[in-house]
């Protein structure tokens, strides 16, 4: 699918996101939206009074982060030694206790990821092993509780060639739905032409790539006085955006649909500085259609920020809203705060609906 039959799924957000024009309209975001859902994203008052869109939505929650058991006991330690989070909300994750707030919230089915820090530890070998820990793991949770989980599967994008031979195994043989990646490794970003045979695999298979935030080694000890997934993992993210988009990775591989997290961060403020590259012919011949349609055919979920009303009205004025998916962030962040967030923001029911299931059937049919 290439990046203008995507960007062209809603017609209105086509024609309202012309290069130039995407970032100042909303005749696109409001006839996909409801009149007053912009309006509600910016007022909280307007919102207070909101419901839910239906008593069953069956969300799919495409941002669930899951335990596998070998995965996890090989780098316990180090994982809990470089988490921001409480310990318990990783060594207290069960299966049973997943499934069963995904049934108080609504969630029909939850495709799995790893928590950070993923698979990739400097070792080519260790993390080899390392991502078939993770990914046969998270295929046998698929299996215990059928249609209740999908599997995007953790690969080690700096081993290439690992990277290959895991996309083979876990796609022919695991059946997974997509693949786990990071905003960064060390201080690499997706876009690095060092990777492009990962991303021309995965192109090939017309792959869904989730990539989750990071903080890259530049700036894991900046003294800002904040942990770094208060700060840098929000900026790595659109590091990464940039790191895809200015170097042609998202317009070169247009099959692959890259979902990326927590609305974008703040890479939706800052996409109109990141059109004023066009200007440079480079970067033009690297995006034919232009930045704006390249960005606009990335896909975002809204994780944790569903309850923040600036967050959500930059997300809805910048983003496709035939591609804005639900995303928990689950156990890092509850999932009820995700969805009493998207009730209390007024949006119109059938765009409540998109957002919580219609959007990801389109990446996930096999989840119908």
């Amino acid at each position: 699918m290439s990046v203008s039959s995507r960007f062209s799924a809603s017609a209105a957000v086509a024609d309202a996101c012309a290069p130039g024009a995407c970032f100042h309209g909303r005749r696109g975001f409001l006839k996909g939206f409801g009149a007053s859902a912009l309006a509600a994203a910016a007022s909280p008052a307007l919102a207070q009074d909101a419901k839910p869109a239906t008593a069953n939505p069956r969300r799919i929650d495409v941002h669930h982060h899951v335990y596998p058991p070998k995965w996890f006991a090989a780098k316990r330690d180090f994982i809990l030694s470089t988490s921001d989070n409480p310990p318990a909300i990783m060594t207290e994750w069960t299966p049973a206790r997943a499934v069963e707030q995904m049934d108080r919230n609504g969630v029909a089915t939850g495709v799995a990821s790893v928590g950070n820090p993923g698979v990739w530890y400097g070792d080519v070998q260790e993390s080899r092993a390392l991502a078939r820990m993770a990914n046969e793991g998270m295929a046998q949770l698929a299996r215990d509780f059928p249609g209740r989980f999908g599997v995007f599967a953790a690969i080690a994008l700096p081993d290439v060639e690992g990277s290959l031979r895991e996309i083979e195994y876990c796609h022919d043989t695991l059946k997974v739905d997509g693949v786990h990646l990071l905003t960064s490794y060390g201080d690499k970003w997706p876009g690095d032409p060092a990777f492009d045979p990962v991303f021309a695999e995965l192109n090939r298979r017309k792959a869904v790539v989730f990539i989750h935030p990071t903080a890259a080694d530049c700036c894991t000890t900046l003294n800002t006085g904040a942990p770094s997934s208060i700060m840098e993992f929000p900026f790595d993210e659109a590091r990464a955006i940039g790191s895809l988009v200015f170097n042609g990775t998202v317009a070169k591989y247009s099959d692959i649909r890259f979902i990326f997290t927590h609305a974008g961060g703040p890479a939706p403020v800052l996409s109109a500085r990141m059109d004023q590259l066009t200007r440079q012919p480079k970067i033009a011949e690297r995006n034919p259609g232009g930045i704006v349609k390249t960005l606009q055919s990335l896909w975002f979920d809204v994780a944790n920020s569903t309850h923040n009303p600036a967050a959500m009205a930059a997300l809805m004025a910048f983003a496709n809203p035939a591609q804005i998916l639900f995303g928990s962030d689950y156990p890092y962040v509850p999932m009820a705060r995700t969805v009493e967030g998207l009730g209390a923001r007024g949006y119109a029911a059938d765009a409540i609906a998109s957002i919580n299931r219609g959007n990801a059937l389109k990446l996930f049919p096999r989840l119908a």
